[in-house]
């Protein structure tokens, strides 16, 4: 009885965590395109895309943050120690003035479902020959 006790109060404890990438749920990559839409008006994603207010995210994973040498960012990215995977970009996201404040980045995604599903779509377009719609 009281081993069944515990295990309901450790299920119950977990499912108030937020999910974090990769956790339970299967991301849903086709709400990509919608959920890149918040982030259009700032960024590009196809190779050899223009910087907008923020600089293109072609090849964004495994890259350091501030690594581009043809767009100004924050000092405060350019020296956070980031190298963009779905664990960093996901906590960026969550929180950007938390996670680095100073950084020109504001907004994000609060919802972990949003951010995971984001993250799976841009996973896609991000590499070699993506481009988004």
């Amino acid at each position: 009885m009281r081993v069944s006790m515990i295990a309901a109060a450790l299920l119950a404890a977990a499912a108030l965590m937020p999910l974090a990438v990769g956790d339970l749920r299967a991301a849903d990559v086709s709400r990509g395109p919608e959920l890149w839409g918040k982030c259009r008006a700032c960024h590009t994603i196809e190779a050899g895309g223009r910087h907008v207010v923020g600089p293109n995210l072609h090849g964004l994973f495994g890259r350091a943050a501030g690594a581009l040498a043809d767009y100004r960012y924050s000092k405060a990215l350019k020296e956070s120690g980031i190298v963009w995977t779905d664990e960093s970009l996901d906590r960026f996201l969550a929180a950007t003035q938390d996670v680095v404040p100073g950084s020109k980045m504001y907004g994000g995604l609060a919802g972990p479902d949003d951010r995971s599903d984001l993250i799976a779509w841009l996973r896609t377009v991000a590499g070699p020959g993506g481009k988004a719609p």
